[in-house]
């Protein structure tokens, strides 16, 4: 497995046993009577491991997908006498997701909302045969331009889907 590792199978395998438990590397070192600096190397080496995994996998989202845009963070800042905003013109951090209906969910923090911004990641991420549903946001204006024929949009003020086409899931 590691042999790169001074470690026996078995306590590698005890350390990774530990990685799933999510337990911290200073958790896994006490308990295993392990250095720390070894543990956090292992966790290192797995989670590098992961990363590699999901790459190989990672593949165009297809069949209906739902996008949709939202901003993370506190609703105000400590300290600034500013009142409550919500999305743009906030320090909250603009976060992407896409969501393929009974499939895998990929979000990405983005540095904002720019129809470009957005347009990069969805060609990038969804198969153009896909049919996408996603809101009334102007970032998504073009789609049908750069080859997505079928673009649904709901206007969540009046309704929430349109028969089959929603954007709940996401």
């Amino acid at each position: 497995m590691f042999k790169w590792s001074k470690l026996s199978e078995y306590r590698v395998k005890k350390v990774l046993e530990c990685f799933c438990l999510d337990l911290t590397a200073t958790q896994t070192a006490h308990l295993l009577k392990l250095n720390r600096k070894t543990v956090n190397a292992l966790y290192t080496r797995f989670r590098l491991l992961i990363a590699l995994k999901r790459t190989m996998q990672r593949r165009q989202f297809q069949g209906v997908v739902e996008v949709d845009e939202s901003y993370f963070g506190p609703s105000r800042v400590r300290g600034r006498p500013l009142p409550r905003l919500r999305g743009r013109g906030t320090l909250k951090q603009p976060v992407f997701g896409i969501f393929e209906r009974r499939g895998e969910v990929y979000t990405e923090i983005i540095q904002d909302c720019s129809q470009a911004t957005l347009r990069a990641v969805i060609r990038g991420r969804i198969d153009p045969a896909s049919v996408i549903c996603s809101d009334g946001w102007p970032g998504y204006d073009g789609l049908v331009d750069v080859g997505f024929d079928r673009h649904i949009r709901i206007n969540k003020q009046k309704t929430f889907a349109k028969g089959r086409a929603h954007i709940n899931g996401i």
